[in-house]
């Protein structure tokens, strides 16, 4: 009996220690509250990877230097169903990127939206650019919805 118990705590105990990294790996404190604004950037290579997509991109910082900053994004499953594809950004295209940026200062941070030049906007699905997620899916969806009533 001492030894059942004894296996099912050590089974408990290894869940848990490879479940609680999993949970804090999807956190936003890491990333600044408020959102940066890159215009003129250069997208540099698009990443269509599980389990973010990755976004590099040359911009200048806040000094004036030109930086190779890198943003993430949801996994590419959940970008497919708000209208992105692995050819939606091409190397050389000039855009506006919104993001939050890394507290630490790396050249890193979360998508909050692309402004294509076009003017079309390509919207992370989990901060889903101004106003909440629009694509009703993820933890924010319907946040519109719910703001107006």
């Amino acid at each position: 009996m001492k030894s059942k118990l004894l296996v099912t705590l050590v089974l408990s105990l290894s869940l848990l220690s490879v479940a609680l990294p999993l949970m804090a790996h999807h956190g936003n404190a890491a990333y600044n509250d408020k959102p940066t604004e890159y215009k003129g950037a250069k997208i540099t290579k698009f990443n269509w990877a599980n389990p973010h997509a990755l976004i590099f991109f040359d911009a200048k910082d806040a000094k004036g230097k030109v930086v190779n900053f890198t943003v993430e994004t949801a996994a590419p499953q959940a970008l497919k169903l708000i209208g992105w594809s692995k050819e939606s950004l091409e190397p050389g295209a000039t855009v506006t990127v919104i993001a939050y940026m890394s507290k630490n200062g790396n050249p890193a941070g979360r998508l909050n939206k692309i402004i294509l030049s076009d003017g079309s906007e390509l919207h992370d699905t989990q901060l889903g650019g101004d106003g909440g997620n629009k694509s009703g899916y993820g933890p924010d969806a319907g946040i519109l919805e719910r703001q107006q009533k």
